[in-house]
C-alpha cells in the first residue's frame, strides 16, 4: 500500500513539473489575473441581477444562502479540515521540490495545499449554478471558468494536480448537495422555479438573462489579456 501511495505521489510531482509555469512573461501575468478573486466579480454582480430578476423574494434568499453555504463549506473542508489534517506541503513550500518549481512574482501561497480551496470553491459553484439554471451554454462556460481558475494554481506552482483533483471532487459533491437542499427548501416554501415557455430554461430562468451571465464571462476572459499587460 505504501509503495502504491509513493508511486502516486511521485507521479503527481512529475505531472506538476510538466504543467507548471512557462518561459512567457505574458502567460505569467495572465495566470496571476485568472487566479485572483477580482476576475470573478463581474460574473457575481450579473448573477445577483439575474437571480433577483427571476426569483420570488423567498426563493432569491434561499438561493443566495445556498450559494454562500456551498462556498463556505467547500472552503472550510479544504482549509479548515483537509490542510491541517494531511499537512501536505504545497509544491512551492516542499523542501524536496520548491527550487524546481517555477514561481511568479515570488508568490508561494500558504504552507500546505491538500486540498485546493480554489478547486473546491469554483467547482462547487460551477455544479450548483449548472443545476440551478439547466442551460447547456452556461454550464460549458462555468466549466471553462472553473477549469482555468484551477489550472492557474498548477501553473503558479502552488498546488499539485492531486490537490486540484480532490478539491474538484469535494466541490462537485458540495454543489450537488446544496442544490438538492435548495430544492427541498423550495418545495417547503412552495416557491420552486419552473417554466414551460420557450423563452425560459426548464427551471424557469429567462434565457436572455442567462445569456447575460455567459456574455459577462466571455467579455471577462476577452479582457484578461489586456488586464494582464496594463
Amino acid at each position: 500500500m505504501n509503495d502504491i501511495l509513493q508511486q502516486l505521489i511521485t507521479f503527481d510531482q512529475s505531472l506538476l513539473l510538466q504543467l507548471n509555469g512557462s518561459e512567457s512573461f505574458f502567460w505569467d501575468r495572465v495566470m496571476m489575473v485568472i487566479t485572483s478573486t477580482a476576475v470573478s466579480v463581474p460574473m457575481f454582480v450579473v448573477l445577483l441581477y439575474v437571480l433577483v430578476r427571476n426569483s420570488s423574494p423567498k426563493f432569491f434568499w434561499a438561493t443566495l444562502l445556498s450559494i454562500v453555504l456551498t462556498i463556505v463549506v467547500c472552503d472550510q473542508v479544504a482549509s479548515g479540515i483537509c490542510k491541517p489534517l494531511f499537512l501536505r506541503f504545497r509544491p512551492t513550500q516542499d523542501p524536496s521540490l520548491m527550487y524546481l518549481v517555477d514561481v511568479v512574482d515570488g508568490y508561494r501561497g500558504g504552507r500546505y495545499g491538500f486540498i485546493s480551496s480554489h478547486a473546491s470553491n469554483t467547482f462547487g459553484l460551477c455544479i450548483f449554478l449548472s443545476l440551478l439554471f439547466r442551460h447547456r451554454g452556461l454550464s460549458i462556460m462555468l466549466f471553462v471558468w472553473a477549469s482555468l481558475s484551477t489550472y492557474s494554481r498548477i501553473y503558479l506552482g502552488v498546488h499539485y494536480p492531486g490537490d486540484i483533483l480532490f478539491g474538484c471532487l469535494v466541490g462537485c459533491l458540495s454543489g450537488y448537495l446544496f442544490h438538492r437542499l435548495l430544492l427541498w427548501a423550495g418545495n417547503r416554501m412552495r416557491c420552486v422555479r419552473g417554466g414551460t415557455s420557450s423563452l425560459c430554461t426548464s427551471t424557469g430562468y429567462l434565457v436572455s438573462d442567462v445569456n447575460l451571465i455567459i456574455l459577462t464571462l466571455l467579455l471577462t476572459y476577452a479582457i484578461i489579456p489586456i488586464w494582464a499587460v496594463v
